[in-house]
């Protein structure tokens, strides 16, 4: 038996269970999700465009913005300071703080080891995008 409180009610939620038909049959529930996680692969395909979108193309520098980066890697190079550089890494901008060991012209490629670690790192000239000098 159903109290008075309740007998008007229309939204069965705001009903306690105890009081609620035990005859109703209570639906999927998660079940009808279970289909789309049969496919992993096309999951995983899905997640992959989503993160696509938000790539971007590589940066195209002027003439003079070439010039003023190359000044201020030997100006590194020569005074030996640390440097943040910022560069294009599969479709995305990185960041890393290095000092420069060698700058090949001939590949067109840097070579400097990640301050606060052991490791050295190999960037194309073409990657780079920003400079940040003086960096402590």
């Amino acid at each position: 038996m159903i109290p008075k409180q309740y007998q008007n009610e229309t939204d069965y939620r705001k009903i306690p269970r105890e009081f609620l038909n035990p005859h109703i049959p209570q639906g999927r529930g998660m079940v009808k999700w279970a289909p789309f996680a049969t496919l992993p692969e096309q999951f995983e395909a899905i997640q992959q465009y989503i993160t696509d979108q938000n790539k971007i193309d590589r940066p195209l520098l002027s003439d003079d913005q070439l010039n003023e980066l190359n000044s201020q890697l030997h100006r590194a190079l020569h005074d030996d300071a640390t440097i943040l550089i910022e560069y294009f890494q599969d479709g995305w901008l990185a960041t890393v703080q290095l000092r420069i060991k060698h700058i090949d012209l001939l590949h067109m490629t840097l070579e400097g080891n990640i301050m606060g670690t052991t490791r050295s790192i190999k960037l194309s000239l073409y990657d780079i995008t920003k400079i940040i000098e003086d960096v402590i």
